[in-house]
This record gives C-alpha cells, structure tokens and sequence, in this order.
C-alpha cells in the first residue's frame, strides 16, 4: 500500500490588507492539484498568499481520513509587484494571472472566508448566487460574518462568495442569528 505525505501549508502568508502602490492582489490559476505546491513555492519566496482549505473526509474500507483541499480547486490569492511575477512563473505550476478589477472587493470576499475559517465554521461547497439578500450575522459563534441568503425563508444557509471567480460556499447558521442588510441584483 502507497503512502504519500501530505502536502500542508499554511492558509495565509502574511496580512489580508490592501497593498501599497508596488504590490497588488492577483488571483492565480494554478494547474490541476498544485495549489498547495504554490503556496509551498511562495512561502519560501516570501511572497504573501492566501489559500483557503476545506477539510474532505475520505472513507475507506477500515478507516477514515480527514485531510484538507483547496476550498476553490485550481486557484490561489497571491500578493506581489510586477518584478516578481516573473519569479513566481518560473515555479511551473501557474496556468494564468487573472486581473482584479476591484482589489478592496476581493479582499471583503476573502477576509469573510478567512473570518468563517477562524471561526471553524464547517463550510460546504455552494452555488454562486447573482441575486438574493444580503445579511450579516449578528450574534452567536459567526457573529461579524457578512453573506448571502437566496430568500428570506431561508435564513439558515448563509454563503460567502468569491466574485471574481464566481464561486462560493456555504455554512448553515441559526436563523435567529441573521439579519438581512439589503437586497442585491433585483432583476
């Protein structure tokens, strides 16, 4: 039986802040299954990124193994100036840059993650919803946590989205504990 050592990195090298003039955030899109091999390349490069992880539980014939992945397969969040671009290239494991329209926008998204993440809030995968209520979590162990509800009759099931990819997951939370904020992309 092959046994392979798990690859763990950290979830954030450094702060999720806005940068200076020189540095930028970038969403990188790594090659299949390298996104932990990335952060591992960007950490000894001292270059900041964040990653975030979901924990997977696989179930075999005797056991069971709970190991994390990345929560949005196939991308990372990377902060650096344009000379160093060309040092994270060569580490082979990047498809493409994807531009960032709106830094502080994706920093919202990301620190509601790193926030949920903090908190251990047990995260599933979700659908990226272009409309629906936006709401924030008053009270209980999510308190502070911003997302976003499909409808009002359903205030359990809070999701934090990642625009720019279009993608997003969710956690369930007591109904009693969320507030709705406002309405997003009436249509």
């Amino acid at each position: 039986m092959a046994t392979h050592k798990p690859v763990m990195v950290d979830e954030l090298f450094g702060e999720l802040a806005l940068s200076d003039e020189q540095e930028k955030w970038h969403v990188i899109h790594t090659k299949p299954q390298c996104e932990k091999k990335l952060a591992d390349y960007l950490k000894r490069n001292l270059v900041y990124y964040y990653l975030p992880q979901i924990d997977s539980i696989r179930h075999y014939k005797y056991r069971k193994v709970t190991f994390t992945k990345a929560m949005f397969p196939g991308y990372i969040f990377s902060r650096f100036n344009p000379l160093t671009k060309s040092s994270i290239l060569i580490s082979g494991y990047i498809v493409n840059f994807l531009k960032v329209p709106n830094e502080m926008e994706l920093l919202d998204d990301l620190i509601q993650i790193f926030t949920g993440r903090t908190k251990k809030a047990d995260f599933t995968q979700s659908t990226w919803l272009e409309s629906g209520w936006q709401v924030e979590i008053i009270s209980g162990p999510m308190q502070g946590i911003k997302g976003i509800v499909k409808s009002q009759t359903k205030l359990s099931e809070v999701t934090l989205q990642v625009n720019i990819l279009r993608q997003a997951i969710s956690m369930r939370v007591n109904p009693d504990d969320v507030r709705i904020i406002s309405k997003i992309n009436d249509n």
